[in-house]
């Protein structure tokens, strides 16, 4: 068993990952000293002793309790509901500082071959129970890739029973095309949700 493949094979599995990179990552931690792989080992090993998932926006995040910092805060604008792939884009929307409603994180986003899990049903039953408590607008917030936008265009139609109630919109395109939210730039991202048009 050759433990440099197997090591390179679980980095293989992280987004974005391929062969070169993960066995790079292999070979730099061979290059550390021992203190510091055993250190990353035990983080690693306890990261869920310290992280939960928000029950409200399926957020992870550091801290006790159900609700994460944005569910709980009350001064929040409860008529909005942003709509988002992953906790990396709920961040790069906070560091804009112009929004104030809800989030929901879907986890991920549908292959255009119908492949990808994301939270559907959660999102639908948050989206029922908020419209009886004046949820006025949900904003699909995804990225401009063509699963973003297959995703965008599911929920649209899973979305569509509500709209007598609530608006759809999306976020206005100051973003390229094939760009990924979390990579955007906070004027881009302000620019964006300020534009953002019924759907």
């Amino acid at each position: 068993m050759d433990r440099v493949d197997d090591l390179a094979r679980a980095f293989e599995r992280f987004p974005g990952i391929g062969p070169r990179q993960a066995k790079r990552f292999v070979y730099h931690l061979l290059s550390t000293n021992v203190n510091d792989r055993n250190r990353l080992a035990d983080l690693i090993a306890r990261i869920g002793d310290s992280v939960a998932q928000c029950q409200e926006c399926m957020r992870y995040w550091s801290g006790s309790g159900d609700l994460c910092i944005y569910c709980a805060d009350r001064s929040r604008d409860d008529s909005i509901l942003m709509v988002v792939e992953k906790d990396q884009d709920l961040a790069a929307i906070e560091r804009t500082g112009a929004y104030r409603g809800r989030y929901f994180v879907l986890g991920g986003v549908l292959t255009l071959s119908g492949k990808g899990a994301i939270r559907e049903a959660d999102l639908i039953q948050r989206v029922e129970r908020r419209s009886h408590e004046g949820l006025q607008e949900i904003i699909l917030a995804l990225s401009a890739t063509s699963e973003g936008e297959h995703t965008a265009d599911h929920l649209r139609e899973r979305l569509s029973p509500l709209r007598e109630h609530v608006k759809l919109t999306v976020l206005g395109r100051g973003l390229a095309t094939g760009s990924e939210l979390e990579y955007a730039d906070s004027p881009t991202l302000s620019s964006a949700l300020q534009n953002r048009k019924e759907t």
